[in-house]
């Protein structure tokens, strides 16, 4: 069983390439969500604790989310591969990640990590624009409508996501270089880490993480 973890921070692709590679390689890609409601879904004693925690508006702790994660690697569907979505995303999940694989001698571990400086994903998240008739989306930095503040197909004014305003970007950034950054430096000690450049178009990325899946 190959996992594959996914790092760099928002808006750095990581969704779109998980997506891609899934319908590639037949992988099954799993967020930290998807992990969550296929454990209530189960409806076991660890399903029940997810699920009453859920309800109350409480954090799953991590020692709980290392019992979820372990659960969802067992079943049959991730026997061929796996892409991580959200998971780890401390150090100690990392170290937790390392302890449910051992569990799995026939399991490969890829850590991908898709850089890109932390300005350029300020732009990417600050920048975006979308269309709520046909949905199409648009960065005013990189990727502008032909006139401002308008799709270019429906002509209505393009909206920004609440979580893409800039306090909201500069808190989740903030939050993703204290806690999940320092995995970068935690696995390329372990000599772990493949580092793709992620300024480049989204099938460059696509071919060079496609190269890396199929090597590791």
């Amino acid at each position: 069983m190959k996992i594959a973890v996914f790092l760099g921070g928002p808006g750095s692709g990581k969704g779109t390439q998980a997506k891609l590679l899934a319908e590639r390689f037949g992988y099954l890609h799993i967020s930290t969500g998807d992990m969550l409601r296929a454990s209530v879904a189960a409806k076991d004693s660890l399903g029940q604790k997810v699920q009453q925690i859920l309800e109350s508006g409480g954090l799953v702790s991590d020692d709980i989310m290392k019992d979820v994660v372990a659960a969802r690697l067992s079943r049959p569907d991730c026997r061929k591969g796996v892409l991580l979505d959200g998971f780890p995303r401390t150090l100690r999940q990392a170290e937790d990640l390392t302890s449910i694989l051992a569990s799995h001698p026939q399991s490969r571990l890829v850590v991908l990590n898709i850089d890109v400086p932390a300005e350029n994903l300020q732009k990417r998240l600050c920048g975006r624009r979308s269309c709520a008739e046909c949905g199409r989306i648009y960065n005013i930095y990189f990727q502008p409508p032909r006139q401002d503040g308008a799709c270019d197909t429906c002509g209505v004014p393009l909206a920004q996501r609440r979580d893409d305003q800039e306090e909201v970007v500069r808190q989740r950034l903030e939050v993703y270089a204290r806690l999940t950054e320092p995995l970068i430096a935690y696995y390329r000690d372990k000599g772990m880490l493949n580092n793709v450049d992620g300024q480049r178009e989204v099938a460059e990325i696509f071919e060079q993480l496609s190269g890396l899946l199929q090597s590791e």
